[in-house]
């Protein structure tokens, strides 16, 4: 995956490499340039002071070359000057007599250095390489001109080591500051590549924190007009995605409305028939139909439910901060004549004061029922069921627990998938706990089924506990 804050980084600092590198060879070439000019007018004033040492007389030449001036010269070992003295086209007069001739091809005038690179074998028996050396060659007349062989040449040379140890030295001192301040540079482009990203991170960070059921649109006033394109698009489809499932609720809530009124007209007209029917067949034949038009009117129920406890729905709900022990104990009243009919003892366990909870009490209040009514209904006759309410650290803790025959562990994680019933005992529809999931979830809670000691089933329930802060503040 390509990161885009690497390839920002990669196009922004290689072309600093780059120009570091090309800007290290030109100032390695400028600096070659300059230590040559250097040695260049060393050797050109090198030049003229020994040519004032050869003068010209009517007999040829005098040489005033004293040991001195010529211990000044080669006082150096590490860079020893070379000079030689001749006279074209080969009489050696004085110094050195192994420096390399000017190019032939080259235009000499009078008076005037030349300068070229030569090499430089070394003396023998010494061994070794030949020596680079920088050279200065000054032709000079003296005598009568016009005659042949009246032309004096003055060669001095010095090793190139030394203008090769200069250039460097001045690379080093030019590189050093160049590559501080590319360093520099490379942290100012690091942190204004990360500084410029730092809103596509903070959009970033808002919708993965977002919950599934959060459809309201991203905030992003600071953010550059780029990015405010990209949040404009997103909140477009969040728009039409919140369009989309509110249409989709409003289409199962409407179809569930309109569905339990003649529903509930069937079955009143069914238990009316049932009272007036005298033939037996007719009678079974009838309690089949309000079976089924009870148990249809049990599923409209339950989908009208799960249509408000979904995303979307859900996100719309009013919250308010109320007592779960109180809710708890209301209900279990409510459902006392419920169980009583069904041969079950409901009750509620011991009372440990008030359960503060922000949540939509409705739907928790239906939650909860959908859980007693499951064991009332699967427990059996002569079963004991007991719910209880608890704080537990931050979460609010609700517990249904009865001694029936309970739910096999292999089939816990699919019931509470919707349409999926672990026994066909009833006439229930299999949403029963998926409501219960839906809901739970949606207050950021969770649900969770266990064994009861010493048999039964034992549902948790675990939501948000409220916090002391105001309500809206807990939401």
């Amino acid at each position: 995956m390509v990161s885009l804050h690497r390839k920002l980084l990669l196009w922004l600092l290689l072309p600093q490499l780059i120009l570091w590198v090309a800007g290290g060879v030109a100032t390695y070439r400028l600096a070659a340039g300059y230590a040559n000019r250097a040695i260049d007018a060393s050797l050109a004033q090198t030049s003229r002071a020994l040519l004032r040492q050869v003068k010209p007389i009517e007999q040829g030449l005098l040489i005033d070359f004293p040991r001195a001036a010529q211990d000044v010269l080669e006082a150096d070992p590490k860079d020893r000057l070379m000079y030689t003295v001749s006279t074209p086209p080969g009489r050696f007069i004085l110094g050195n007599n192994n420096l390399p001739a000017p190019p032939p091809a080259a235009s000499h005038a009078l008076d005037t250095p030349y300068f070229y690179d030569g090499e430089v074998a070394p003396q023998p028996g010494t061994g070794g390489p030949p020596k680079k050396m920088r050279i200065a060659a000054l032709y000079v007349g003296f005598g009568d001109l016009s005659a042949p062989n009246q032309t004096m040449l003055v060669q001095v040379a010095r090793s190139s080591a030394n203008r090769e140890e200069l250039a460097r030295a001045i690379l080093g001192d030019t590189l050093l500051p160049l590559s501080v301040l590319v360093a520099a540079m490379s942290l100012i482009v690091w942190a204004g590549v990360r500084a410029g990203l730092a809103p596509l991170a903070r959009l970033r960070r808002e919708v993965e924190s977002r919950a599934p059921d959060d459809l309201t649109p991203l905030k992003l006033d600071l953010a550059p007009v780029e990015l405010r394109s990209l949040a404009g698009a997103l909140n477009h489809l969040l728009e039409s995605v919140r369009g989309q499932v509110g249409a989709q609720q409003r289409f199962i809530g409407d179809a569930a409305h309109q569905l339990r009124t003649p529903l509930a007209g069937l079955k009143s007209q069914t238990r009316l028939a049932l009272d007036a029917a005298t033939d037996e067949a007719q009678r079974s034949r009838l309690a089949l139909v309000h079976q089924s038009a009870t148990r249809s009117a049990h599923l409209v129920a339950q989908l009208l439910t799960l249509a408000r406890a979904e995303p979307g729905s859900a996100a719309a709900l009013e919250r308010t901060q109320f007592d779960l022990q109180r809710l708890v104990q209301d209900l279990v009243a409510q459902l006392v004549p419920r169980a009583l009919r069904a041969g079950a003892d409901l009750g509620v366990g011991s009372d440990d004061g008030a359960v503060a909870v922000y949540a939509n009490a409705p739907l928790l209040r239906e939650a909860l029922t959908n859980l007693i009514d499951n064991a009332i209904h699967y427990a059996g006759r002569g079963a004991e069921i007991t719910v209880s309410a608890r704080a537990e650290g931050g979460w609010a803790v609700v517990t249904v627990e009865d001694n029936g025959p309970g739910i096999a562990p292999a089939d816990r994680a699919r019931v509470f998938e919707r349409f999926v019933r672990a026994t066909d005992l009833g006439d229930g529809c299999g949403l029963g706990l998926a409501i219960v999931k839906e809901i739970v979830e949606r207050h950021h809670g969770g649900v969770e089924l266990s064994d009861a000691a010493p048999r039964g089933l034992r549902v948790t329930l675990r939501l948000p506990a409220a916090r002391e802060a105001a309500p809206e503040d807990a939401a």
